[in-house]
């Protein structure tokens, strides 16, 4: 019986951290998604105006990011945002993992170009 007990307090262990890190990873790549879209279709805005977007985008996606934390870049037809990130994950009850993401969106552009 203890066996039992103590295989299904290792089981919720480890879903409780897949939870979380599963968590912070699906909220990521929403972001890094949004990034993508923002610098594709951002070829007619300064740096300001996409710098602005991508912070209001990292509070929409709950990312822990600072305008320090990332540059924007263009190059010919392309926008290039890169960036990163540490987000604490609640890997077991108590313990927080100090977690980092990084991404590079490189995204060809074409002005006047937009979502319709």
């Amino acid at each position: 019986m203890i066996k039992l007990v103590l295989k299904l307090a290792v089981a919720a262990l480890i879903a409780n951290a897949v939870w979380h890190v599963g968590t912070a990873y699906l909220s990521f790549y929403r972001f890094k998604d949004a990034v993508y879209e923002t610098a594709q279709f951002g070829a007619d805005k300064g740096d300001s105006q996409l710098q602005s977007r991508v912070l209001e985008l990292a509070g929409e996606y709950d990312v822990p990011l600072t305008a320090d934390g990332f540059t924007i870049a263009h190059r010919d037809n392309h926008t290039l945002i890169d960036g990163s990130y540490i987000r604490p994950v609640d890997l077991l009850p108590g313990y927080t993992y100090p977690w980092p993401f990084e991404w590079h969106t490189d995204a060809f552009t074409i002005p006047g170009a937009g979502p319709r």
